[in-house]
């Protein structure tokens, strides 16, 4: 497999369903008040908590799905969908659609003592979408050693990425608006949008459903 492709799908991938820009946006508003160096290491400790969690998914998925008797054909049809609906609602989110966390959760996280663990680390930064890129983009590698190094390349750069907009959160919710937030999360919609439509593909071509289908 190609290292650069691999490594560039991958933080496409990582890049919408991490939601390095959401997150720091969020990250500003639950640590107001918060000393800098109190938020640098709210900070720093969710993006490594989130980066462990990303890390065993892309790393042992594959060995918990045949545990689980899930064929590498219907996951990628399946996670194909889920980041497909993820993608979509990216691409036509709504003014109330503007965050991982429910009304509930988003109080929650308020009071919560340790916003390092929730909600930042997840279900902000490592949440169900970030979960199933991670086995699905592994899953696509095949094994192979230079497609999973691209995977985790993709990974490390989101993940690098998502600590530094953390670090200046505060400043960069006064800087980018809520028009630059929605306009990055439908160009990162769509390609989401795409990379999830090819894993559907290749899911199904290798269940042999087509090709029975056709043959039948």
């Amino acid at each position: 497999m190609d290292f650069f492709n691999t490594m560039l799908a991958s933080f496409t991938a990582f890049f919408a369903t991490v939601g390095p820009v959401e997150a720091a946006v969020l990250f500003a508003s639950f640590t107001t008040g918060m000393e800098r160096a109190e938020r640098r290491k709210v900070a720093i400790t969710a993006v490594v908590i989130a980066s462990g969690i990303l890390l065993f998914f892309t790393l042992a998925g594959h060995f918990v799905l045949e545990q689980l008797g899930v064929s590498i054909a219907a996951f990628k049809t399946a996670g194909g969908a889920i980041l497909g609906l993820i993608g979509l609602d990216m691409i036509f989110s709504r003014p109330d659609q503007g965050s991982k966390l429910s009304p509930k959760e988003g109080q929650e996280a308020l009071v919560k003592d340790d916003l390092a663990v929730f909600p930042m680390a997840t279900p902000l930064l490592a949440g169900p979408g970030a979960m199933s890129a991670c086995i699905l983009l592994a899953v696509r590698a095949h094994g192979d050693f230079v497609g999973l190094s691209g995977v985790l390349a993709g990974l490390a750069l989101v993940m690098a990425m998502t600590l530094v907009l953390l670090l200046v959160a505060q400043e960069l919710s006064r800087i980018l608006g809520v028009t630059a937030q929605r306009v990055l999360a439908r160009i990162f919609g769509i390609l989401l949008a795409a990379i999830a439509v090819q894993a559907i593909f290749d899911g199904l071509k290798e269940s042999g459903l087509i090709a029975k289908a056709v043959t039948g």
